[in-house]
């Protein structure tokens, strides 16, 4: 991260991490906070060498780590993981392929620690501890709506019904006033998903079994489409 990026962070978490200082000690600048949090969540060590790199306690060090992560879920989140314009994203979609569509869907898994309670409700099928990040991204492979913390053995398909987006698009409220009709048939905007999915009215997987070239040709764009999602995660 540049020295900017960092300051500008700083200044954006600042009204809600500065702390005043006591007789007892003198209060961790907001600076010093926001540098323990991302060294930490950037590199794997442990909280003695955070401890030993910026010379404060292993309490202190895990203390400055939540709250940073804390303010910057509840100050910046809604600020950068947005729909975005709708309008704009259905049609690039229709451009690759796909109309009426606004993003794909997937399922990331996040290596953690083995858990000391529950170790196995962990273990994802890949045979590692992790918890999953569920997201929903746009043509550009942009975080629109994300969802962290299941165990990794639970499916995707179980978290995404657990979602809030599933229950807004369930209600016709995640995209509102966005549909169009075909003949008879009113059409609302769709998300894409891959076969682990449950196919919905507004959830598109691929086809499956013995295609026929109309098939073919669905799946093939549907997963030109779908490929941002995988392109988020990897980048």
């Amino acid at each position: 991260m540049r020295k900017g990026t960092c300051m500008e962070l700083c200044d954006l978490l600042s009204p809600a991490l500065k702390h005043k200082s006591t007789k007892m000690r003198a209060a961790l600048t907001v600076e010093k906070r926001v540098a323990i949090a991302l060294w930490k969540l950037a590199t794997p060590d442990s909280y003695w060498s955070v401890r030993n790199q910026f010379g404060v306690g292993r309490s202190t060090a895990g203390a400055a780590v939540i709250q940073v992560a804390n303010v910057i879920t509840e100050l910046l989140l809604p600020r950068v993981v947005t729909l975005g314009n709708v309008q704009v994203i259905v049609d690039a979609f229709a451009a690759m392929g796909l109309p009426k569509c606004d993003g794909a869907t997937d399922g990331t898994h996040i290596p953690i620690l083995a858990l000391d309670h529950q170790g196995s409700e962990y273990v994802n099928r890949k045979g590692y501890f992790s918890i999953v990040l569920q997201a929903l991204v746009d043509h550009k492979g942009r975080f629109t709506n994300i969802s962290v913390g299941w165990p990794g053995k639970v499916h995707e398909a179980l978290i995404f019904k657990n979602s809030g987006p599933f229950q807004q698009l369930q209600q016709g409220t995640f995209f509102p006033d966005q549909k169009i009709t075909f003949g008879d048939v009113e059409m609302p905007i769709v998300l894409l998903g891959d076969s682990a999915y449950p196919l919905m009215p507004w959830l598109m997987k691929p086809d499956t079994g013995s295609l026929v070239s109309s098939q073919e040709l669905f799946n093939y764009r549907l997963s030109k489409c779908r490929m941002v999602v995988e392109c988020a995660f990897g980048s």
